[in-house]
């Protein structure tokens, strides 16, 4: 089993901004970057005008680590305390199942663990620490 942990900041519509000056301040390599605009769309939520140009997930490469953005959804403000989650990868739905209901436990669930049209196991929770996790499984659906 493949497990890593990566930063992931969440910007109040500033992601792209971000993405560039830290692609200058610290040499990143930009890997990949995404609107909401380009996701796939979905009839039961339509998309406001206002977030088609916002990134909903980009990585950047600095040396070694992977470093993830996202801007919040208009009407949704990151807080200080939560602008910065951990990501944690795994190729093993078991064992992301296993891990997002051990942080669950006494934390609070922010989207349950459930296909997404990007990985076949992906939530957030925030732990009993006020520690915010995305549990992403790599792999097909």
């Amino acid at each position: 089993m493949n497990m890593r942990l990566s930063p992931y900041l969440m910007m109040n519509g500033n992601a792209k901004e971000a993405i560039e000056f830290y692609e200058k301040a610290l040499d990143a390599k930009i890997l990949f970057t995404q609107t909401f605009g380009e996701m796939p769309e979905n009839p039961e939520f339509p998309l406001p005008e206002e977030a088609k140009e916002l990134v909903s997930h980009a990585m950047v490469k600095v040396g070694e680590t992977d470093l993830m953005f996202s801007d919040t959804f208009p009407g949704q403000m990151s807080q200080t305390g939560d602008q910065v989650t951990i990501c944690l990868s795994t190729d093993d739905i078991e064992k992301s199942t296993k891990i997002f209901e051990a942080l669950s436990e006494k934390g609070q669930v922010k989207m349950p663990l459930q296909e997404a049209f990007f990985s076949p196991a992906y939530g957030i929770v925030t732990d009993k620490f006020g520690i915010t996790f995305q549990i992403y499984t790599e792999g097909q659906k």
